[in-house]
């Protein structure tokens, strides 16, 4: 019998592998390239995908004649992580703008394409947090192309700032969805709290 139990243990204590131990920093390191993983972070965005919002009609041009209304969608987003001494992300939202200029005695059409750009940062925080700032977006991270038919209408979209007014409406927008709880959720992970839970299970 003894030589069975030997015969037994032996093997079972040969199965044992040993894990290669690790620095605390290389740990912390790993953990937070998991953490901030690109596909969590395009996931929390995704929610914005194939949304479409409108704005206007608002008065724009000398004297604000013009009146302007849209209809934005947002397409996939697209996400690009450097490494290096801090984690960062360069998200890309691609974006497609059907716009009306209503001068009352005429309308003009506009086709629009363009994408916004948005920085976002990973960090640390106390007491055990992993936070994924986002820079706060303006009207300079939007970049479009106006397309018209007609030069009246490219002579029109000049006049009455039509560039200007996309971008500053729908970096408002992004602004304001940012600021939403899945987002706010998917960008601060507390950490402390979810081992608390998961050492109760």
């Amino acid at each position: 019998m003894s030589e069975l139990r030997e015969g037994l243990s032996g093997p079972v204590e040969s199965q044992v592998v040993r894990a290669p131990h690790i620095s605390y920093e290389e740990f912390g390191r790993r953990f937070l390239e998991y953490a901030a993983s690109t596909e969590r972070i395009v996931a929390a965005f995704e929610k914005l995908t194939g949304e479409a919002f409108e704005f206007g009609p608002i008065g724009a041009g000398p004297g604000k004649l013009a009146k302007l209304s849209a209809t934005v969608r947002l397409g996939q987003p697209r996400l690009n992580r450097e490494v290096d001494d801090i984690i960062s992300f360069d998200l890309v939202i691609p974006l497609k703008v059907d716009l009306l200029i209503d001068l009352a005695v005429d309308r003009y059409p506009f086709r629009v394409d363009g994408t916004i750009h948005l920085h976002l940062t990973v960090r640390t925080a106390e007491p055990l947090r992993v936070l994924i700032e986002i820079d706060e977006p303006r009207p300079s991270n939007v970049r479009i192309n106006v397309a018209s038919a007609t030069r009246r209408g490219e002579l029109l979209r000049i006049l009455a700032s039509v560039d200007h007014e996309i971008r500053r409406f729908v970096a408002r927008y992004i602004a304001d969805e940012i600021r939403k709880p899945h987002i706010r959720a998917a960008t601060d992970i507390d950490v402390a709290a979810r081992l608390d839970a998961a050492w109760k299970l």
